[in-house]
């Protein structure tokens, strides 16, 4: 076979490989089965920098023909399927500031902040969140001495506070209630503002994601699955209970936390009737919480119901946890 037959044949088999993880990346995350748990469990722009790879090499190296349609094709398909391009209709939009909460149009509003706190393996973030100055954190991976420890940096022993299984909700206002889950690392309070407001908020921490990225190996797809599966059984419990024991959703709520599964993944479709992703409503900048350094994944996630308008919202890096902070600002209807 002579060389420029060869340039031709490799040609075309790059381009139809891309062809092909294309279509298997738009089946899995359109679809997202649970046998593909450990597909999606990647950003769908890592896969499709794969597919734009092969597309490019083959036109920049082979002169294959359609070889620019697959590049157009994926680049399509990343900016309608990634979440992180969800905020580009939010440009316009304010970021947070650390300080005060400032005013949104003349009206108050609640600064929320979620951080896991990583056991402290990686330093102490209670000065970064205490320069947000929030209204309600709730915390993971921590011990009932470091919230007590980030409600009184926060509010000078004003504040409330309480724990449950290395969970924490610090709030500078009243917590009138508190519901256990006993099961699962969530905790469910009910807060009252100072103008005798009633606010639901429920922390969660989900079961750890899976890390094994060997795909070649069918015990890591096993594994993706099951943690998938523990994960929306965790959170599906957490709203029966939030249900159960408050008058949800006409009381205004707040959910947020850790769920160790990527904002694109099913779990969080459990959360679409009710409540609205605050970061997709008024986030800007990168919004990736995990690993800090390289954040690839939107792991750390807030929630509101209609009650709510979502006018600010921002991941922010800290030195002292492998996640990124997530603050934002909300108005509550009056």
């Amino acid at each position: 076979m002579n060389t420029a037959r060869f340039r031709r044949y490799l040609g075309w088999g790059l381009v139809g490989a891309s062809l092909v993880l294309h279509f298997v990346t738009v089946f899995a995350f359109s679809r997202q089965p649970d046998r593909l748990a450990a597909f999606t469990v990647m950003p769908i722009w890592i896969w499709g920098g794969f597919g734009l790879l092969l597309s490019c090499v083959a036109f920049l190296y082979l002169r294959a023909s359609l070889s620019l349609v697959v590049t157009g094709i994926w680049a399509v398909t990343i900016l309608l399927g990634a979440d992180e391009a969800r905020v580009l209709a939010n440009f316009a939009r304010q970021a947070p500031a650390p300080g005060p909460a400032e005013p949104y149009k003349g009206q108050p509003v609640i600064r929320l902040l979620t951080a896991n706190c990583g056991h402290r393996e990686f330093g102490n973030p209670t000065a970064d969140i205490a320069a947000w100055q929030p209204d309600i954190v709730l915390l993971q991976e921590v011990s009932p001495v470091e919230v007590q420890e980030i409600a009184s940096a926060l509010y000078g022993g004003h504040g409330d506070y309480r724990f449950h299984d290395y969970n924490g909700v610090v709030t500078r206002w009243k917590i009138k209630r508190e519901v256990r889950n006993p099961a699962f690392r969530e905790q469910q309070v009910t807060i009252q503002d100072p103008a005798g407001r009633e606010i639901e908020v429920v922390n969660v921490h989900l079961t750890s994601a899976a890390t094994d990225l060997r795909l070649w190996s069918p015990s890591a797809w096993h594994e993706h699955r099951e943690v998938r599966q523990q994960r929306r059984q965790e959170l599906s419990i957490a709203l029966q209970l939030l249900g159960q024991t408050a008058p949800f959703p006409e009381r205004p709520t707040l959910l947020g936390g850790d769920f160790n599964s990527p904002a694109s993944d099913p779990v969080h479709h459990l959360l679409a009737r009710d409540f609205t992703d605050v970061f997709s409503a008024a986030g800007t900048g990168w919004g990736d919480t995990f690993q800090r350094r390289v954040p690839i994944l939107r792991l750390d996630c807030l929630y509101a119901t209609r009650q709510f308008t979502p006018v600010r919202c921002r991941a922010v890096t800290s030195r002292n946890t492998d996640h990124r902070l997530v603050v934002a600002d909300l108005l509550l209807d009056r």
